[in-house]
């Protein structure tokens, strides 16, 4: 049996960043990753992904993106070089091919078996992340059996789906692009579209993330929140990042010849109903994105900025393009053998005999500390703050909870304000000047 201070479940950004935390802190600790660090990056990505935010974002404790192209987007290849040259560049105690099996708790320490032997430990952290398993809805199960499903995780590019026309559910950041990539391959794509959260990529002569990060947004925290449960819930943005710096958004897959519909509601083998609710879904979107726009030129206005950005640029609703969209497909009359789930993500821990989980399976904890004794999670939708599942931000929350887990390893004290296992209130003021909690996913 081995015994270490500390068990780190899960190789990735998270994992990562909490294993330099804890070595600061010189404390004893294992990370065990299923396969290799980042191993999600490596396997469960598509061909031509690249990252959401610009290279300068890419920053974890202790290291940051160093290149000539601060602007541009990180292919996966390249994420992954980083995440190898993170792990060598403080020595993380990374076990390759460990797959948890279960942990479970024995007097005041856990036990944690693995595939690889057995594990003593006093603390857990779970770092397996926001992006476990995706989701497919119930009603996959009545497409017809002759149509080929597929979620993001197995998509490697169109030339590995059948030679037909694809339809792809789900409109946030992975659907846009997926659906944007497959057309450009020659299909006909249908694109089913729900609630989502529209955003340019730049605005202003700035990349958009350059202003939600200079304007403190990324970093508001769950006490600026009107429904912290909702922020959690919040898709994310629809964005893309290119080389060209372009916008991905619904009336540019729409000028390019993507059928936009509203959102999937029924199947029925080869035929697709669809809510008659396009409209109403792409107008909120408009108004969240002009009171986002609004919020930044108030920003630029009083600190100064308005000499080195562009002039404020007129707002453009998108709806009205979509005023007549259809509300029903059959898929054999319009060519299209192929169903693309980019319907988000569960979390699964199958694997943790602890009474940890809500009635959704989602594990209860406030800012990454779980009401057992012991037991943390990083890496979840606003752990503590908007950017708890970037890259950037995952390492303020590792401070944090290594600090705690100093404290309760008796090498400094850590006072808390509050018991960690008490959700702060879930519920303000509906005229709270800050934007509400559908007007920005992270």
């Amino acid at each position: 049996m081995h015994r270490t201070d500390v068990v780190i479940v899960g190789g990735g950004q998270a994992g990562l960043a909490m294993s330099r935390c804890l070595s600061d802190e010189h404390i004893e600790h294992v990370v065990l990753e299923r396969g290799q660090v980042a191993e999600r990056w490596r396997s469960e990505r598509w061909d031509s992904l690249r990252l959401l935010t610009p290279n300068w974002m890419t920053r974890l404790p202790g290291f940051q993106y160093d290149g000539p192209d601060p602007d541009e987007f990180m292919t996966t290849g390249e994420l992954v070089a980083f995440f190898e040259r993170y792990t060598s560049s403080f020595s993380a105690p990374v076990e390759s091919y460990t797959s948890v099996e279960r942990i479970e708790a024995s007097d005041e320490t856990f036990l944690v078996t693995t595939a690889r032997g057995v594990w003593h430990t006093r603390n857990i952290v779970v770092a397996t992340g926001y992006a476990d398993l995706p989701f497919v809805p119930a009603m996959a199960s009545r497409l017809d059996g002759g149509v080929h499903q597929v979620v993001p995780s197995e998509y490697d590019n169109p030339a590995a789906l059948p030679r037909g026309g694809v339809v792809v559910i789900g409109a946030s950041a992975t659907g846009i692009q997926l659906a944007d990539e497959i057309h450009a391959s020659g299909r006909p794509v249908v694109l089913s579209t729900g609630r989502h959260v529209r955003v340019p990529r730049r605005y202003r002569g700035r990349d958009i993330m350059w202003w939600l990060d200079r304007a403190g947004i990324l970093d508001e925290t769950e006490e600026s929140l009107p429904n912290l449960e909702a922020s959690r819930r919040t898709p994310s943005f629809q964005l893309v990042g290119r080389p060209d710096h372009a916008t991905l958004d619904l009336e540019r897959l729409r000028r390019a010849g993507v059928i936009v519909v509203g959102r999937l509601t029924t199947i029925d083998g080869h035929r697709l109903r669809f809510d008659d609710d396009l409209v109403k879904t792409t107008a909120a979107a408009d108004a969240k994105l002009a009171t986002l726009l609004r919020r930044l030129d108030r920003m630029a206005d009083g600190s100064g900025l308005s000499g080195f950005i562009d002039a404020p640029e007129p707002f453009e609703p998108l709806w009205p393009a979509f005023v007549s969209a259809p509300t029903d497909l059959d898929l054999t009359a319009a060519g299209i053998d192929s169903v693309v789930w980019a319907t988000g993500y569960r979390r699964t821990y199958s694997w943790l005999k602890l009474p940890l989980l809500d009635a959704r399976g989602e594990l209860l904890h406030h800012g990454g500390v779980t009401p057992f004794a012991g037991v943390y999670a990083i890496g979840l939708p606003f752990q503590r703050t908007r950017k708890s599942t970037f890259i950037d931000g995952v390492g303020a929350d590792a401070r944090l909870l290594a600090g705690h887990i100093a404290g309760r390893l008796g090498q400094h004290v850590v006072v808390k304000s509050r018991p960690p296992w008490k959700l702060p209130t879930a519920q303000r003021s509906a005229g709270h000047d800050s934007l509400d909690d559908s007007a920005i996913a992270v």
